[in-house]
């Protein structure tokens, strides 16, 4: 016998009654977007390696470490799994030149991503982000747009113990100051740093700062603060955006070991953070890159954006009560005899056509076992048809949840009939109570 195959560690069936939550977070998620003025963009699952390599850094975790690279066999060309959609996305942008034709653009996408590392809770091979692009935007003001939108979205899902986290990065030349007093200092340290830090001294000193080694917790933080190098115009900048959040009432903290784990970031960086995730408590992180689309061939443009994980934030809106109804039908259709269902398969798409969620019942049985699965549906009427009702022209109507009996109608008045039982049963009028 052969061995049942598995899906990929890492890598997790969303099976129906999670998927239905999925789709419920998703649709607010959609309709708080639009309500910003964000536009979806779709990019492809697999890119050119060097596009990663060029946007993230070579001397990072993702790259070095993580990304699920290959050759492809015809034509010998390195392509990735996307690890994340920032590089995707400015690359299209540039691509199909959308902020030269089109002047700045507000953008936001979601789908899948993928890095090869230790599957624990909240941390996949395979996950899902939804991420946020303003392409064109020089200002403090889109910044705090995204750092407040964020919090409006907490709000909306119900969402408790979500912190945001703050830091500026300065410029690129305010960085390189930084860089050589810290790794000035760090040398200092050497014989203390664990083999990350050693290998990451002269290439990416700035990450030792995000380390999680408890051992070098003291080190780390009397290590010199990028704070400390901000000239004039990046001060300002951080000022703006900070000044902007205490206007809208959001709390936050500066945490100048806050430096996030792609090259492509300047001024601007944050972090919603919870601790009720455990290790993996980050939900959602962002700032500006603007350096990124001159990076990446383009012409150069300033820009910002974030991402959150979606299966960390559906984790933490469950644990703070959000759920979806599982959805259930209006109508189910039981019918018995080969006449019975073709006039069936009329009925219940006469009924969907005029809004019904309708059910029809397939694969056979009687008429007291399909009754039991339409009772079990949860559906408000069953449509009942024999070949007594098929070759008369008319269908059995039958409340299920509430009071009445079982009515035999014309087929062309089936809509109507269901029509005024559902309003009876939900108080509403959800669907077209024309006739068929």
């Amino acid at each position: 016998m052969s061995q049942t195959l598995q899906a990929v560690r890492g890598m997790n069936d969303i099976l129906p009654d999670d998927a239905e939550i999925w789709e419920h977070f998703e649709d607010i998620v959609r309709d708080w977007l639009r309500s910003y003025g964000y536009r979806p963009i779709r990019m492809p699952i697999v890119e050119p390696t060097p596009l990663f390599k060029r946007a993230i850094g070579e001397v990072t975790d993702i790259v070095e470490k993580e990304m699920y690279s290959f050759e492809d066999a015809l034509n010998g060309e390195h392509l990735t799994l996307r690890p994340e959609g920032t590089a995707s996305c400015v690359r299209a942008a540039i691509q199909h030149n959308l902020v030269a034709a089109g002047g700045p653009q507000r953008l936001y996408y979601q789908g899948p991503m993928f890095r090869h590392e230790r599957p624990q809770k909240g941390r996949y091979r395979q996950f899902h982000q939804i991420g946020v692009e303003a392409l064109g935007f020089a200002g403090p003001d889109i910044d705090a747009e995204h750092i407040i939108m964020c919090a409006r979205l907490w709000d909306d899902l119900g969402l408790e113990d979500v912190r945001l986290e703050l830091n500026s990065l300065g410029s690129a030349e305010e960085r390189a100051l930084h860089r050589a007093a810290l790794i000035a200092y760090l040398e200092q340290h050497q014989a203390r740093l664990d083999e990350d830090g050693k290998r990451r001294l002269y290439t990416n000193p700035l990450r030792i700062l995000d380390t999680k080694n408890p051992d070098l917790q003291d080190v780390v933080e009397a290590a010199p603060k990028l704070a400390d190098y901000l000239g004039d115009e990046s001060q300002a900048h951080f000022n703006a955006v900070q000044t902007l959040l205490k206007d809208a009432g959001i709390p936050f903290r500066i945490n100048h070991r806050l430096v996030r784990g792609l090259d492509y970031y300047n001024r601007t960086v944050f972090e919603w953070v919870t601790t009720r995730l455990g290790a993996q408590g980050t939900v959602c992180a962002g700032g500006r890159y603007d350096g990124l689309v001159s990076q990446l061939g383009g012409k150069p443009q300033p820009a910002a954006g974030f991402a959150m994980g979606v299966e960390r934030l559906l984790a933490l809106w469950r644990e703070s009560g959000g759920e979806a109804e599982r959805p259930v039908p209006d109508v189910y259709v039981v019918h018995m005899g080969d006449t019975a269902r073709r006039l069936a398969f009329r009925a219940a798409e006469a009924l969907r056509g005029h809004g019904f969620m309708a059910v029809l019942h397939c694969g056979g049985g009687s008429f007291k076992s399909q009754m039991k699965k339409a009772d079990g549906s949860g559906a408000a009427v069953a449509v009942v048809i024999g070949e007594d009702e098929a070759l008369a022209g008319e269908v059995g109507v039958k409340p299920l949840r509430g009071p009445g009996l079982q009515q035999r109608v014309a087929v062309d008045l089936v809509s109507e009939t269901v029509a005024q039982l559902v309003f009876n049963e939900n108080g509403e009028e959800g669907a077209d109570n024309g006739s068929v």
